[in-house]
């Protein structure tokens, strides 16, 4: 049996949870095909990484830099949702809809500018 998304729904318990698991993974697949901005996210995200590795940062800093890393790409994938949500309920211009997908653009450019000045102050020290 198969509910209005498609899904089944004769699945155990630890079923359901693997086949929620992969709902989840296919939604961050879909994204990366179909965002250019995730993926320029993705891209900054492997040059920090990879600083962190070059300039041997602190277990602290490290800690920072994955906090930083998910809340973009979490504030991204909300963004993401919200966007495609929006356009599915909302198919004409409507100024409403307009300003849900700036409010959800605005949070994304929160995250970024906030996982910016976190990687400042963990890096700039570095390279002085």
């Amino acid at each position: 049996m198969e509910n209005k998304a498609g899904h089944n729904q004769n699945r155990s318990t630890i079923g359901k949870r693997i086949a929620s698991f992969g709902f989840a993974v296919n939604g961050i697949i879909q994204a990366v095909k179909s965002q250019p901005n995730f993926r320029i996210h993705l891209l900054i995200m492997a040059l920090v990484v990879f600083a962190g590795f070059y300039l041997n940062i602190s277990l602290r800093e490290w800690t920072c830099v994955i906090f930083a890393i998910g809340l973009v790409l979490v504030a991204e994938l909300f963004n993401t949702a919200i966007e495609t949500l929006t356009d599915l309920v909302s198919p004409d211009y409507h100024e409403k809809a307009g300003k849900t997908k700036d409010y959800a653009a605005g949070a994304v450019l929160v995250a970024a500018i906030t996982a910016a000045v976190i990687g400042l102050v963990i890096f700039i020290p570095k390279l002085l």
